[in-house]
């Protein structure tokens, strides 16, 4: 276990730069970081839910079920489209002024809680921005999918990638650091990350075309990949760093209740973000605190004027 004062020393980071990863057992409470941002997706599933079915694509708001047999059940109708509504990120395309983008309060709390930024400035420096590649990903039990016929992208199973093939050219040289967040808990069973340890060390690998996926997604073959990887168990609260070059997946979820995380990316103040067309944020500056983006409102106004 990783206490948030031990990333700071010289040894966890070192094992961050040899491996490629960290995991930082407990730094974020269940109840006192997490907590909100459970309450604020229930309460927009429900709102979601209601909505689709006074407009008519749901045949219910299923009322009567728990969060995760509801989101479910509604992946199952909308053919898996919901998961646009609970995303704090657009789509790379197909965007119009109906898109839905969720950025509550509780969500941009999550991204600039202190304890987290105290840990990333271990890694990327005290002047921290905000990348705006960022995802609440909800992970469905494969059987819930194949009870609709829906095997849909990374609502199922996430391949194998590294974080850099999947945005411009511009951010090559930048220094973007992958945070990923258990929500709930992560187990082999429930569809946890795997990582390829030291895989970074190899620069970018080809990414090709996934012809599984009815999305248009890259995965790296997974011959490229290589027999050393590790299966990633986490807790509620536990936050994974991986660099942009590390290649990871994830087992596919084989439980009777979703698997949920965040995952979001920082950088140093000023480097290309590899998205320009979306907006990131100044989340920390030491050296400026007055640049910081102060509030939820702020920065929902930043992606409703990215959508139109």
């Amino acid at each position: 276990m990783i206490s948030e004062a031990q990333i700071l020393d010289n040894a966890a980071r070192a094992r961050f730069n040899e491996e490629g990863y960290l995991v930082l057992r407990g730094l974020l409470d269940p109840e006192l970081d997490l907590a909100p941002l459970r309450l604020e997706y229930e309460s927009l599933l429900n709102e979601v839910a209601t909505g689709l079915h006074m407009d008519g694509p749901v045949s219910s708001a299923y009322t009567d079920l728990s969060f995760g047999q509801r989101f479910c059940a509604l992946v199952r109708e909308t053919q898996g489209t919901l998961i646009n509504h609970l995303d704090i990120t657009l789509p790379q395309k197909g965007i119009t002024t109906n898109t839905p983008v969720h950025c509550g309060p509780a969500a941009f709390g999550l991204i600039t809680n202190p304890h987290l930024l105290d840990a990333v400035e271990a890694i990327v420096g005290p002047e921290i921005y905000a990348n705006p590649t960022q995802h609440v990903r909800i992970k469905p039990p494969e059987e819930c999918l194949e009870q609709g016929g829906l095997i849909v992208g990374e609502v199922a199973q996430t391949v194998w990638h590294q974080d850099l093939g999947t945005v411009m050219p511009e951010a090559d040289e930048s220094q973007i650091l992958t945070v990923w967040i258990a929500i709930t808990e992560a187990t082999r069973e429930n569809g946890c990350l795997l990582v390829a340890p030291g895989s970074h060390k190899r620069g970018l690998v080809t990414h090709d075309h996934d012809t599984r996926s009815n999305y248009s997604r890259q995965a790296i073959p997974v011959d490229l990949v290589g027999d050393h990887r590790v299966a990633l168990e986490m807790q509620p609260g536990d936050v994974l760093f991986l660099t942009k070059l590390t290649m990871h997946a994830s087992l596919p979820n084989l439980s009777k209740d979703v698997r949920w995380s965040v995952d979001l990316r920082y950088q140093p103040i000023g480097e290309p973000t590899g998205r320009p067309w979306f907006p990131g944020f100044v989340a920390q500056r030491r050296s400026a605190p007055e640049s910081v983006l102060a509030n939820a409102a702020a920065w929902a106004a930043l992606w409703q004027r990215a959508r139109e």
